[in-house]
């Protein structure tokens, strides 16, 4: 796990980019009742420190018990504090996607876990559906999650042993689900009972066009009330600020799930146009299920050097080499207006 640099899409040392295709963000967004929630809370006040009511509505929203919501900073927050937290159980090994997000790798290396040979033996696992940057199902899930079948069964392989014994083994999933709200295509390889063994982790603020609200939430398993706890532990105080609160409270209203449903068809037809615009132009787009998608520039085209030009002329796009992609890029779907703008420089640029 090479993970010395971190590269983002989004706003850069360039500023904000006039047409930023290098995230995943709903592109029919700022979705305008959460952002008029976001604009209305007060910044004067702290959150209520248990966050009690945002708590109960996010457990109402999923169908589950409060206690199973952990809050987040971020989803990247999450990330490292639940790496952490594997770490001071003894976990040693962590299962990686074989193209997948570069903060699952960094909290690793943070945290001196080591590369497991396959996701049965290691201590954390982490998965990712429609995974980034391909958008398409994860593979390889772990054999005894494959093989659970009801929430009757084991919950013992769905949870952490309480060890410091770092020669024991024990294994615990986390499934990113940034994605999950913005599914365009295919339906979810897990089933009820599987996803209730495993963490969940949502990071709403892509789904509503507000990534610059940093705020997120995971779901523990079903029987995981020790490790929530110590979870919890590692986390600061006030781990969401007021915004951040505003927005996942909006997050669980039905107007705003109404809103989502609306711009999954839009993002649908933007996506089928943007593709079919580039595969005119001789680009190779891979198949995905969610609103962005890998594409290989025409034959002779250096996708670095390409993202670069690109950038100097107010776009960006995402070079995939950082995610082991080399020669590839990703795009978000933007819409119409931003697709001609950039298939017009790409004639001229490539």
């Amino acid at each position: 796990m090479s993970t010395d640099q971190r590269i983002h899409g989004g706003t850069d040392a360039l500023g904000v980019p006039l047409y930023d295709f290098s995230t995943n963000s709903n592109a029919c967004g700022p979705c305008p009742q959460a952002l008029a929630a976001v604009q209305a809370a007060d910044p004067t006040q702290y959150p209520d420190a248990g966050y009690t009511a945002l708590r109960v509505a996010l457990a109402a929203f999923h169908t589950v018990e409060p206690w199973r919501i952990v809050l987040a900073g971020s989803a990247s927050e999450f990330i490292f504090r639940i790496t952490a937290w594997v770490r001071q159980q003894g976990g040693l090994t962590v299962s990686l996607p074989p193209h997948a997000y570069g903060d699952y790798a960094h909290a690793a290396q943070a945290w001196g876990l080591e590369a497991a040979a396959d996701s049965d033996a290691a201590n954390l696992v982490w998965a990712c559906e429609p995974a980034s940057p391909l958008g398409q199902a994860h593979a390889h899930w772990p054999q005894w999650l494959v093989s659970r079948r009801a929430v009757g069964d084991t919950l013992q392989t769905a949870q952490l042993e309480q060890t410091n014994q770092p020669d024991r083994h024990f294994g615990q999933l986390v499934l990113d689900c940034a994605y999950a709200p913005l599914r365009l295509d295919g339906a979810a390889s897990l089933n009820a009972a599987q996803r209730d063994a495993v963490w969940q982790l949502f990071s709403p603020n892509k789904s509503l066009g507000l990534t610059g609200v940093r705020a997120a939430y995971a779901i523990a398993p079903l029987g995981a009330e020790v490790p929530v706890q110590s979870v919890n532990a590692l986390a600061p105080s006030w781990v969401v600020g007021a915004h951040g609160v505003a927005m996942l409270m909006a997050w669980t209203q039905a107007d705003v799930q109404a809103w989502l449903a609306r711009s999954l068809v839009t993002l649908g037809e933007w996506k089928a146009q943007q593709r079919a615009q580039l595969t005119a132009l001789g680009w190779t787009c891979l198949p995905s299920d969610a609103n962005y998608f890998c594409a290989q520039p025409p034959q002779g085209v250096d996708a670095g050097l390409l993202c670069a030009r690109l950038r100097q002329q107010g776009f960006k796009l995402r070079d995939a080499t950082s995610f082991g992609l080399p020669g590839w890029v990703r795009l978000g779907v933007l819409s119409p207006l931003a697709q001609d703008a950039l298939l017009a420089t790409l004639e001229v640029t490539a």
